[in-house]
Order: structure tokens, then C-alpha cells, then sequence
């Protein structure tokens, strides 16, 4: 105690003693966290991105020269050291980054959704894409001015904020000991922004939605896919996928496929649907209390809508995966087997052997062996054992679309004359008397397959790549529709349409048509026009 009001002179022990303090409250404050605001001492949390968690070492891919491999090296810290902020949103509001954009397709972090509204938290405006080109009131499509209009977005369903506004929206008193109005939804999100309009059809499911989520999320995160060991692993995970405007059945097609391809490629994912989505806006929606926000660590969100606003979809193709497949192959970072690791993946599940799932990319080694000389492919799968040829015709004969009856005898009598010929395996089949697993089973070794326009030429997307893998699509004549050959041509497949006793390939170019007969019963066909493909394919007459 101090004696007279005059201050006691400190020992030598005093001073050791408080020094000794002040350096362990020092240490505290680096290992542990803890902040000084205002007199308040707060544990910081650190809480990192799900995606950084397992594939450090999985995300960089090998370049052509050295400077292009330090490029993308250089792209994929900056996408790494975005994630490793470690903020807390309960004391801190991150802004809002995009890891990549198409029209329609968009990789944002820290993201943020109130009352039914996206928000965009920035102090730079002007580096984001505009609005249009990354959303849409989500409205079913239809080809009308008054449509047309009623799509496109306005502050509703998107809009940019400062980091005050949003402080001032969801932010509290940390000196007071408060944490943010903002909940965080960890991981990876996909966000569709689409109704069931297309949703509960196989081909516009599986062909274009997962088509286009796969190859932009392998492409953001600069993965490359090795074709001796593709697996699904080799990328972050994806731990949700929103159907905003689409119910349970919703995104469901009749015959179980898209449900079927969604849980076998990514056993782990959850799947929120309308119901849930209104459950999240309405935890937000407020009146008498002060706003609440969900934030969003990383979401890709897909759009119908905004992916027709740009040139590759809406003006060449109608397919929304042509925007993420294009892009990412104009930026450099997708790997050519980008589709091997998740086609194999629901190949293993439907109990596919591994020889047969290596099919594709044992005929691309083989070829690298040959360092560029003639091979005589034949669907090889190694020097010495070559793959057999695998004809698959899908018919349509118990559709409402399909064949004369007279012209469906006369190709499976032509098909089978040729196949014995050449000792080549056939199947006819029509798919809704076989199992999930007995159709990919046979389209997994099928090297060519064929068929009236119709869903079960979707299966081309579980077949192996080849030099002559191929599609033919039967057409009622002048008829056409481009959702097979986009497909086939993303996938490295050839592909022909066939008018009766005429054919047409690449490069020629074929504009949507749907004459009178195109939904019929009476499509014709010249069964030697398309022995004659086949043969020519295979031989290596028809490149």
C-alpha cells in the first residue's frame, strides 16, 4: 500500500513479475486469438472454406509450357488464399468475391440471401457482371415479349450492397459483446435458379444441368483429371444443390434417371428443394425485429435464363452447358477427360467392371504410345487385346415417336446381316424393359449407338470416348433438334443426323426444325444409309 500518497518505489521482483505478465497476456493474444475492441476481449473463430479442407495438393493443373503452368498456379493460390481469410461472420462481413463467370454460371464466395434476395457485399461495384447475365426471377420460359421481359431480374432477386449498407442491414455492437444477424451455410452450394419446366427430363437434367455445374466447378478450381485414375474425389466437394423453384418431383424425371445420376455421382450431396428454400427466406423475413441474413461460403448459381442471354447458347446452340464448357475452354483450366471421373463414377455404381469403364481412356493412351502414327483403333484398349465393337440400337417402337414399322424390320435385318458379317455384338433393346443398371451396364461397352430423336439417346453420356464413338439420330426428314449432336460434339463423339436416305455430320450446320410428322409414327429410314455410317466409321473412311 502506498504510505503518505506518494507512489512506492517497485522492487527488482515487481518489475520481473509484470514484465513476465505482460509477455504470457502477449503470447495469449497470438496463439489464442483474442482481440481488444474497446475494451471488450473477444475469441476470434477461425473457420476455413470446406473446399480447402482435403485438395491442396489436387488442384493444379499441368500446363503446356512453364509460363502458362506458373499462370494457372499463380490463379488457383488466388482462388485458395480467397478461402483463407479465416473470418467469423458473426463479428466480421466478408465481401463478396466471383471465382468465375459465364452467362448463366457463377462461382461466388461469401454471398449472402435475406428475405429471398441475393446480395452482393462489395466496395467495388463495377468489377461484378451485370445482374442479367447471372440471374432471373426464375420464371418458366416461355418465347413471348411479355415472358422475355417478366425474366429478367431486378433488386428482388439480386442486389449489390456496400460493406456499411450491410453492416447497417446485419451487423451488431461487438463492444457490446453481440454477434452479426448472419448465419453461415459452410461448404459448397450449387443454387439452381430454374423451375421443373426442363428440370424433370433426363436430357435436360443430366445433358445440360449437371453438364454444365460439372466442368465450370472442375474449371474454377483448376482441376486437372488424369485419365489413368479419374475419379470424383479429385475435386472439392459439392455438399448441396438447391432446387429453388422445383418441389421433390420437381426435379425428378418419369423413369427415376436423374435421381438415379445424381445420387451415384455424388453420394454425399444434399438436396434442398422449394419448400426448404422458402424455409430459409422466411427464417429472414422479418418485420419487428432487426434483419437477419443467411451468408453462403462458396455457391455456384446456374440460371436458365441469364445462360440464353449469352452468344454461345442463345445464339448458336440452345444448350446452357455450351456457356460453362466454352468458357472454362477458353480459359485454359479444363482438362480434356473432364466428364471420365463422374461418368465412371455412376458406371461403378451401376456394377460396371473396371476394364470396361477404362475402355476411353486406354484407347487414349494406346494412342500416345504411338506418338502420333497411324493406329488402327478398332476400339482398342490395349496393344494386345482390342476392344470389342458394340452396336446399340435403341428403338422407339412402343413410343409415340418412332419408326414405319416396315423400316424398323428392315434395319434390324440389315443391322444383324452386318454385325454377323463382321462379327461385331448387337443389341436391340428398347430401354423401359431394362433396369437402370442393365442400361448403363450395355451403353458403358456400347461403341456405337443409334436411334429414333428421342430421351434414351441421353445414355450417350455414359459412353466411352473413342475415335469412333459415335451417335446416329433418326430424324422424321427436314426435322431436327440440336440437343444430341451439342452433346455428342462436347463429349469428343461424332455424330450424324439421318433424313431417310441422306445424312448430315459436322460441319455442316442444321437449323431446329419440327415439321408436320416430326412427333409421328410414320419416320422412315433407308436401312443401308446406316449400315453403310457404321461401316465407314469404323474403318476410319468416315473421320
Amino acid at each position: 500500500m502506498a504510505m503518505g500518497g506518494l507512489p512506492r518505489t517497485r522492487s527488482l521482483r515487481d518489475v520481473v513479475l509484470i514484465l513476465l505478465g505482460a509477455t504470457t497476456m502477449h503470447l495469449a493474444s497470438v496463439f489464442m486469438g483474442f482481440h481488444e475492441h474497446s475494451g471488450s476481449i473477444i475469441v476470434k473463430t477461425e473457420v476455413s472454406s470446406h473446399f480447402l479442407e482435403d485438395y491442396n495438393n489436387t488442384l493444379a493443373a499441368p500446363a503446356a509450357d512453364d509460363d502458362r503452368e506458373k499462370s494457372r498456379q499463380h490463379d488457383t493460390q488466388k482462388i485458395l488464399d480467397s478461402g483463407k481469410s479465416g473470418i467469423d461472420v458473426a463479428y466480421e462481413l466478408p465481401e463478396t468475391t466471383v471465382l468465375s463467370h459465364a452467362p448463366g454460371w457463377t462461382v461466388f464466395q461469401n454471398l449472402y440471401m435475406s428475405n429471398g434476395t441475393l446480395y452482393i457485399v462489395t466496395s467495388e461495384p463495377a468489377s461484378f457482371p451485370h445482374i442479367r447475365m447471372v440471374t432471373s426471377t426464375g420464371l418458366a420460359a416461355e418465347n413471348t415479349p411479355e415472358n422475355i421481359a417478366a425474366r429478367e431480374p431486378t433488386e428482388r432477386d439480386m442486389d449489390v450492397i456496400s460493406p456499411a449498407e450491410a453492416r447497417r442491414r446485419w451487423g451488431s455492437n461487438p463492444d457490446r459483446g453481440e454477434r452479426n444477424r448472419v448465419w453461415s451455410v459452410g461448404g459448397n452450394t450449387v443454387l439452381v435458379n430454374e423451375p421443373s419446366q426442363f428440370l424433370d427430363h433426363y436430357y435436360h437434367f443430366c445433358a445440360e444441368l449437371v453438364m454444365g455445374v460439372w466442368p465450370f466447378w472442375l474449371g474454377t478450381f483448376n482441376v486437372h483429371v488424369d485419365p489413368s485414375s479419374p475419379r470424383v474425389s479429385a475435386a472439392p466437394h459439392i455438399d448441396r444443390m438447391i432446387f429453388a423453384h422445383a418441389e421433390a418431383t420437381g426435379w425428378r424425371d418419369g423413369p427415376g434417371f436423374n435421381s438415379y445420376f445424381l445420387r451415384a455421382g455424388f453420394p454425399s450431396m444434399t438436396v434442398e428443394v422449394e419448400t426448404d428454400w422458402r424455409d430459409r427466406i422466411a427464417a429472414t423475413a422479418t418485420r419487428d425485429v432487426p434483419e437477419r441474413a443467411w451468408h453462403f461460403d462458396t455457391l455456384m448459381l446456374t440460371d436458365r435464363s441469364a445462360a440464353f442471354r449469352g452468344e454461345s447458347c442463345g445464339s448458336r446452340n440452345q444448350r446452357i452447358a455450351s456457356e460453362s464448357i466454352e468458357h472454362m475452354e477458353k480459359m485454359g483450366t479444363l482438362s480434356k477427360w473432364w466428364w471420365e471421373p463422374l461418368r465412371q463414377e455412376v458406371l461403378r455404381f451401376a456394377g460396371v467392371d473396371q476394364e470396361t469403364l477404362e475402355i476411353g481412356t486406354k484407347a487414349d493412351a494406346v494412342a500416345a504410345r504411338k506418338n502420333g502414327a497411324e493406329v488402327d483403333w478398332a476400339g482398342s484398349t490395349s496393344l494386345s487385346k482390342p476392344q470389342s465393337i458394340v452396336i446399340t440400337y435403341i428403338s422407339r417402337q412402343g413410343a409415340r415417336r418412332h419408326l414405319i414399322d416396315e423400316d424398323h424390320q428392315a434395319l434390324v435385318h440389315a443391322l444383324t446381316a452386318m454385325c454377323t458379317a463382321h462379327h461385331w455384338e448387337l443389341n436391340i433393346v428398347q430401354a423401359e424393359n431394362l433396369t437402370h443398371d442393365e442400361q448403363l451396364k450395355l451403353v458403358a461397352r456400347t461403341t456405337v449407338l443409334l436411334g429414333v430423336h428421342g430421351n434414351g439417346l441421353t445414355h450417350l453420356i455414359m459412353m466411352p470416348v473413342t475415335p469412333i464413338s459415335t451417335v446416329i439420330e433418326i430424324f422424321y426428314p427436314t426435322g431436327y433438334a440440336n440437343d444430341y449432336k451439342w452433346t455428342a460434339h462436347a463429349l469428343g463423339m461424332k455424330h450424324f443426323a439421318v433424313w431417310n436416305d441422306t445424312y448430315h455430320t459436322y460441319p455442316e450446320q442444321l437449323l431446329p426444325s419440327y415439321p408436320e410428322g416430326f412427333q409421328g409414327t410414320q419416320i422412315p429410314v433407308y436401312a443401308p444409309v446406316v449400315t453403310q455410317i457404321i461401316q465407314d466409321r469404323i474403318a476410319g473412311r468416315l473421320p
